[in-house]
């Protein structure tokens, strides 16, 4: 092993760079850098493979800061490793439109793997890329040829170690036996409100073992880098289990409040910064220091990392001739494109055969495309029949000594852990070789509501299949009706919420959902069948939205989603026989695309001079930029079967234009403006 001076040198910059940064803008959490320098420098040093020259070769060894508030750790070894993070970059830390924002995001920051900061997502994302890295290896790896080796590093403190997320994602992980995974658990005993004995005095390791993971406890985390790499190299060397280091550190190392929550979360002040530059060696005068012995001596890793990178590409090369068909599967996959002509295969319907519901829909198109698209991998939290999210000759991706798998298996049971399947696919979508779906009922994508909002803000192209989708699911009542569900997933910038009325929609927001490389989809499908529709084809739904019905001189747009498109276009026949009034029909299936299309697209679909309403059995909640008056659901569903329920609260031909002939007389006389038309149209 042997440490000597050097190292010691290394720590302490990375130490202080994260004092200085914070000093200087006057925000942020020196103490977990200040703590964890240590087990960063041995780990970054000794045992991670990486070229900072090239951040997405695929071989390379991932690390997650769960804990991503001590962001400046990983800022400043990004920096020391000749990333594209400079000085200057560090300095400004925390300031608009700098690549050093106040938490890691994979998507501003070259060597950033994923975006972390609420606690416990980094370490179901670690998960993740530990998963993705089993079945690549087991899809590609071949005789004289292991492609994919490397390993999952991550940091998580006491914070992430007390969000459920964790726990399910650690349960998962370790009956899954995840043996290319390394957590570290800095031990410090401090969280925001201060000593963890206030609330959290459980044995961390004992749940571990519970799990099944190995575990190691390195108990002087500030100094004993022997004891860190030594426990490191015994991680590695596990390779049927995943493995937790528990490192008792101090937190805010050598600051004049070290081991106390007054470092967590606050820069530390002039005369502290001073007396511990002193202390380290450093000059109390001077910021932003980094000694060249430093610079050479992890520039000389960051070397050795391109030079594996280069071994890599020749024998990548050679296994091209050897194995063209995958050689040639993987540079796709890397592309981020999709096989050619994969979207062939994609179910269409015409008007007149048979009414399925949604989700067997989505089952259908899963069963078509899955062998198109070979990089497509999914599950679902403990509810497959219903999610209907199997393909027929699925294998699921198990540990092979469990005997009901393989790693090469492509159907992950994710067990009743809605929040951890979703932050787990957040990792393997950054792995950058598969795009997961995952299901559960849309009710309780809210469980998972923390890493559904980190996909979108991580550009993750991961796709939630989200059955059950509103009262339609009948006798399981309101404690799984969602109401608000999809106006909260509508207002997620960079999220398509997608609510198909037919066959031809559903197939549509698959193809949306999987080219679109950087925005992840929920897709709302219905437990009761539905019509296939007339004017619903694959070019329009595409779209977002498009005209279901079209009369001409209409006295009124009903604008609809999902299962009551087809309550509409009945509804349209209603008022012509007994209110003597023309309807027309508009399907928006997707928000977030329709709003992609010209305006001139869409004051066609939804024109001035009509009033519009708008039908769904949920929340109104939105609806205004669609409608002039909404017709929704602002209050829990009911128990019953599920045409009972829609005619309890009148979404039936007759309740829709009850409302309809009160939107006309209400606007009659008046010039009606489309919902389109809005003043802040030209500034967007």
């Amino acid at each position: 092993m042997g440490y000597g001076k050097d190292d010691e040198l290394a720590i302490n910059t990375i130490r202080l760079l994260a004092v200085d940064a914070t000093f200087k803008a006057n925000s942020g959490h020196p103490g977990a850098p200040m703590g964890m320098a240590p087990v960063a420098h041995v780990m970054f040093n000794k045992f991670m493979s990486f070229n900072p020259k090239n951040p997405n070769w695929v071989n390379r060894d991932r690390f997650v800061l769960s804990n991503g508030h001590g962001c400046m750790l990983q800022y400043a070894l990004l920096h020391l490793f000749g990333y594209k993070v400079s000085l200057d970059d560090l300095k400004a830390f925390r300031t608009v439109d700098s690549i050093t924002p106040g938490h890691p995001e994979a998507h501003d920051t070259e060597g950033i793997e994923v975006t972390t900061g609420p606690l416990g997502q980094g370490f179901a994302n670690a998960v993740g890329l530990a998963i993705a890295q089993a079945h690549t290896a087991a899809e590609f790896n071949k005789p004289g040829y292991e492609l994919i080796n490397n390993h999952t590093f991550a940091f998580f403190g006491d914070g992430c170690a007390m969000e459920g997320i964790s726990s399910e994602a650690a349960s998962t992980a370790g009956h899954l036996q995840l043996g290319n995974l390394i957590m570290v658990y800095d031990d410090n005993h401090i969280s925001i409100d201060g000593d963890t004995k206030c609330a959290f005095t459980e044995d961390v390791l004992q749940r571990f073992e519970a799990y099944g993971w190995h575990t190691q406890w390195v108990k002087e985390g500030d100094t004993d880098l022997e004891g860190i790499e030594e426990a490191i190299r015994m991680a590695k060397e596990v390779t049927n289990k995943p493995s937790v280091i528990k490192l008792t550190t101090t937190i805010g190392f050598g600051s004049l409040l070290q081991g106390t929550g007054g470092v967590h979360g606050n820069a530390l002040k002039a005369d502290d910064c001073k007396q511990v530059k002193q202390k380290f060696g450093f000059d109390p005068e001077d910021s932003f220091v980094v000694p060249q012995k430093v610079y050479d001596m992890y520039h000389k890793h960051a070397a050795e990392g391109a030079a594996k990178e280069q071994e890599w590409n020749k024998m990548f090369e050679k296994y091209g001739q050897a194995h063209k068909a995958e050689h040639d599967d993987l540079l796709r996959r890397l592309s981020g494109k999709l096989p050619e002509g994969w979207e062939k295969n994609l179910p269409t319907f015409k008007p007149g055969d048979k009414a399925v519901a949604s989700r067997k829909l989505s089952e259908a198109v899963l069963e078509a495309i899955h062998g198109a698209i070979p990089d497509l991998i999914g599950g679902s939290a403990d509810l497959t029949g219903s999610n209907n999210t199997r393909w027929k000759d699925a294998i699921d991706f198990q540990p092979p000594v469990l005997g009901i798998g393989d790693w090469a298996g492509r159907y992950i049971r994710y067990g009743v852990r809605e929040h951890a399947m979703a932050g787990i696919m957040n990792g393997i979508s950054a792995y950058g070789t598969l795009i997961p779906f995952g299901g559960t009922f849309l009710n309780f994508v809210s469980y998972a509501a923390g890493s559904v909002r980190l996909s979108s803000l991580s550009h993750c192209r991961v796709i939630y299949v989200a059955t059950h989708d509103s009262i339609g699911l009948g006798e399981d009542g309101p404690t799984h009706q969602p109401i608000e569900t999809l106006a909260h997933f509508r207002a997620l910038p960079n999220m398509m919420v997608w609510r198909p009325a037919d066959g031809n929609e559903c197939s549509a927001a698959y193809y949306v959902a999987l080219t679109s490389k950087s925005t992840p989809s929920i897709l709302a499908l219905t437990r009761q069948d539905l019509p296939q529709l007339e004017n619903s084809t694959l070019q329009n739904a595409i779209k977002g939205g498009y005209v279901s019905v079209e009369n001409e001189k209409a006295d009124i747009t009903l604008v609809s989603t999902g299962s009551e498109v087809c309550i509409c276009i009945e509804a349209v026949k209603y008022l012509k026989d007994n209110h003597n009034l023309t309807a027309r029909v508009v399907s928006i299936p997707c928000w977030e695309v329709f709003d992609t299309q010209s305006k001139e697209y869409r004051l066609k679909c939804l024109p001035d001079g009509i009033p519009s309403l708008s039908v769904e059995v949920m929340s109104t909640m939105g609806w205004e930029r669609y409608s002039n008056e909404q017709f929704g659901l602002n209050r829990f569903g009911a128990s019953g079967a599920y045409k009972e329920v829609y005619k309890k609260f009148e979404f039936t031909p007759e309740g829709i234009s009850k409302r309809a002939v009160a939107t006309v007389d209400f606007y009659k006389g008046t010039k009606v403006r489309s919902p389109v038309n809005r003043a802040f149209q030209q500034l967007i």
